[in-house]
C-alpha cells in the first residue's frame, strides 16, 4: 500500500511538472508574439520620395513596433485611390492641391496636416546627349523631338512643368508641334530620358540625383512656378491614429530631414 502511494505521488509530480512546462512554454510563446507584433501602417506617398522613404523606413522600424508599407505613385492617382476607399493611414502629396482636395472631402484629419519637405524642378537630358542648354528658356521645338513631363492632370511635377512652360510662353508652341510626352509619374519621365525616348525632361532635383544615366542641364528658377511643398496628413479613417501621427511627426525631426536632404529634398 505504501509503495502504491509513493508510485501515485511520483505520477502526480510528473504530471504537475509537465503542466508547469506547458504553461511556461505558452507564456513564453505569448510573450514572444507580443514582442513581435507590429502595427501595420500604409503610407501613400509621391513617387519622388521613394528612395528617401525606404531609408527612413529601415531606421524607423528598428526603433518602433510598426511595419511600414509604401504605396507610391503620382499624387493625383493616390488621392483618387483614397477617394475610392483605399485603406491608407497617411498621405504625402507632392503639392498642396491634392491634399486640399482630400481635406475638402473630409478624408484627412486636418489637425495632423503639416509640410514634410520641399523640392526643385530641373531640366535633364541623357548622360551622352549633345544638348547643351544652359537655361530652360533656351528650349526650342526646332532642337528636340520629344520633351517628357509628368501628366499635369494627375502629376504635380507635370503641373509645375506646365506652369513653367506657360510662363516662358513655350507651352503652346511645344504642344502644337506635338513635342510633349506625358508620363504617369515623375519617375517615368526620368526613365524616358534615361532610355533616349525623350531628348529632355523636367523632373524633381531629388529624382535626377538617383540616376547616373542623365545629366542636369539647369535648375529652374523658382519664380517660374508655385512653391514645391510636400504636405502630409493622417487619414480620417485610419485604424492606427496614434502610430500614424507618430510617424508623420518623425518625418519632421532633424534625423528624418537629414535623410530627405541627402536625396535632394529641402524643407
Amino acid at each position: 500500500m505504501k509503495k502504491f502511494a509513493i508510485f501515485m505521488l511520483t505520477i502526480a509530480s510528473l504530471l504537475f511538472a509537465g503542466c508547469s512546462n506547458d504553461t511556461s512554454s505558452k507564456t513564453n510563446r505569448d510573450s514572444e508574439e507580443k514582442v513581435e507584433e507590429k502595427t501595420p501602417l500604409t503610407v501613400s506617398a509621391a513617387v519622388s520620395l521613394t528612395d528617401a522613404l525606404e531609408e527612413i523606413k529601415e531606421m524607423y522600424e528598428k526603433e518602433h513596433p510598426v511595419e511600414l508599407t509604401f504605396n507610391l505613385g503620382g499624387s493625383g492617382t493616390l488621392a483618387q485611390q483614397i477617394q475610392q476607399g483605399a485603406p491608407v493611414d497617411i498621405f504625402i502629396s507632392a503639392n498642396q492641391e491634392w491634399m486640399d482636395t482630400l481635406e475638402k472631402d473630409d478624408l484627412v484629419d486636418t489637425s495632423t496636416r503639416e509640410d514634410v519637405t520641399g523640392n526643385k524642378i530641373v531640366l535633364i537630358t541623357g548622360a551622352d546627349s549633345k544638348i547643351g542648354y544652359k537655361s530652360i528658356d533656351e528650349i526650342s521645338a526646332a532642337d528636340v523631338d520629344q520633351i517628357a513631363i509628368g501628366n499635369p492632370e494627375s502629376v504635380p511635377a507635370g503641373q509645375y512643368s506646365e506652369e513653367i512652360l506657360h510662363n516662358l510662353k513655350k507651352w503652346d508652341e511645344l504642344e502644337k508641334e506635338k513635342k510633349l510626352v506625358m508620363a504617369k509619374d515623375v519617375r517615368q519621365v526620368l526613365t524616358y530620358v534615361e532610355t533616349g525616348n525623350a531628348d529632355i525632361g523636367l523632373v524633381y532635383e531629388s529624382d535626377a540625383m538617383t540616376s547616373d544615366k542623365i545629366k542636369i542641364l539647369s535648375t529652374v528658377d523658382e519664380s517660374l512656378h508655385d512653391p514645391i511643398i510636400y504636405p502630409g496628413a493622417v487619414l480620417a479613417e485610419t485604424k492606427h491614429e496614434k502610430e500614424a501621427e507618430e510617424f508623420l511627426k518623425f518625418l519632421g525631426t532633424e534625423e528624418a530631414q537629414s535623410i530627405l536632404e541627402k536625396y535632394g529634398f529641402k524643407k
